[in-house]
Order: C-alpha cells, then sequence, then structure tokens
C-alpha cells in the first residue's frame, strides 16, 4: 500500500482490490471515486452492501437467492413446475430467464461434483433434489449444468440416482460450446439449447 495514501484510503483499496476482476488501477480508481461523492452517495453504497448479506438468503425449496423463504420464481402459479430445470449457480438462473423461453421452475446445486477439488455430492443439494421429485409431482427434469466435464459428470450421477422413476430427464442441446458455461452463453445460443433439449442417456 501507498505510504502517501491515510490508512482508511489504504484499507479501502485493499478491500476493493480483493474483488475479482479488480487489479490495483481498478482498486484505486474506485476507492478515489467514493472518496469524491457526497457522504450520502456513498453510504447507499454500503446499505446496499448490508442489505445484501442482512436480507438475502436461500430459498427454501430451489436454493436460489431469495429476499423471503420462497423466491418469486418457485411462487409464481403460472411456473409449470412439474418440470425442473437444474443447474450449478443461480447466475445461471438470470442467463436462462434473459432468454424468455423458460417457463419452469429451477433447482440450483451449488456447484459440481469436483473429488480433486474435495466437492462430493453431499456438499451439493443433490439430496434435496431426489426428494422434490420423489414428491411424484415432477415429469421432467432438465440438466442444465455446465457442457464441461465437471458438469456432464454431475448430470450423470443425478441422472443415475433417478434412473428408476418415470421422470424423463433430458440436457440442453449442445447450442453452448462443450467446456463452455451457462453464464457466458448468448440469449439465442441459450434459446436454441432449450428447444432442442435431448434425452440424457
Amino acid at each position: 500500500m501507498s505510504s502517501a495514501y491515510t490508512e482508511s484510503l489504504n484499507k479501502l483499496i485493499e478491500e476493493f482490490g480483493k474483488l475479482p476482476g479488480i487489479g490495483p488501477k481498478s482498486a484505486e480508481r474506485l476507492a478515489f471515486h467514493l472518496l469524491k461523492a457526497t457522504p450520502a452517495q456513498a453510504l447507499k453504497l454500503a446499505d446496499a452492501i448490508r442489505d445484501l448479506k442482512e436480507k438475502i438468503k436461500r430459498c427454501e425449496i430451489c436454493y436460489n437467492f431469495s429476499e423471503e423463504n420462497i423466491c418469486q420464481i418457485c411462487s409464481d402459479e403460472r411456473r409449470d413446475k412439474s418440470i425442473i430445470c437444474v443447474v450449478e449457480q443461480p447466475k445461471d438462473v438470470i442467463s436462462l430467464e434473459k432468454t424468455g423461453a423458460c417457463k419452469w421452475v429451477y433447482h440450483i446445486l451449488g456447484g459440481h461434483i469436483a473429488p480433486l477439488d474435495g466437492v462430493e455430492p453431499g456438499d451439493l443439494t443433490i439430496k434435496e433434489l431426489v426428494e422434490r421429485v420423489s414428491k411424484g409431482d415432477v415429469k421432467e427434469l432438465i440438466m442444465a449444468t455446465n457442457p464441461n466435464m465437471a458438469g456432464d459428470g454431475t448430470s450423470l450421477y443425478i441422472s443415475s440416482l433417478l434412473r428408476n422413476t418415470d421422470v424423463k430427464i433430458t440436457r440442453l442441446a449442445r447450442g453452448i460450446p462443450t467446456g463452455s458455461t451457462i453464464e457466458f452463453a448468448s440469449g439465442k445460443m441459450l434459446s436454441d439449447a432449450i428447444s432442442g433439449r435431448q434425452t440424457l442417456e
């Protein structure tokens, strides 16, 4: 940290620098922007961060982020609750919803199975997904994990757990390049993948 800056300014630059995609120069620019802002403007950011940590929780049904016990998607009566789209992270829901093609509900796993990284099935919400399906109201499970080795492996593991059920298990079509992630796929690419989904073998 620079000795030309005050302790509080150095601390703010250091905290900004911990954010993903923020280098030292960007961290300095953000800190000086807040320094020049009025107290009211700067405190709005502080209030937003506090609200984020104090108000947001996980939906009791799908594990998406929500300010209520049940998220807006799960509580929407217009959604087809017999179809569950399984994704790795909440940001994947945002990407899929932007297509306007999704009329179903979701289940957020919280990641993918990765034994080398210490992530086992029990670390994800797979057990909770199986319990949702076992209630008998689900007709189709759309596996929308990322199209890479870890995502495919997670999909196949879940499929093996539900092999003896009557639930149809499908996978998004490969309009999404192998090795990429849902988060960075274009809306058109995701729409094609949704409409062309195939039964998971």
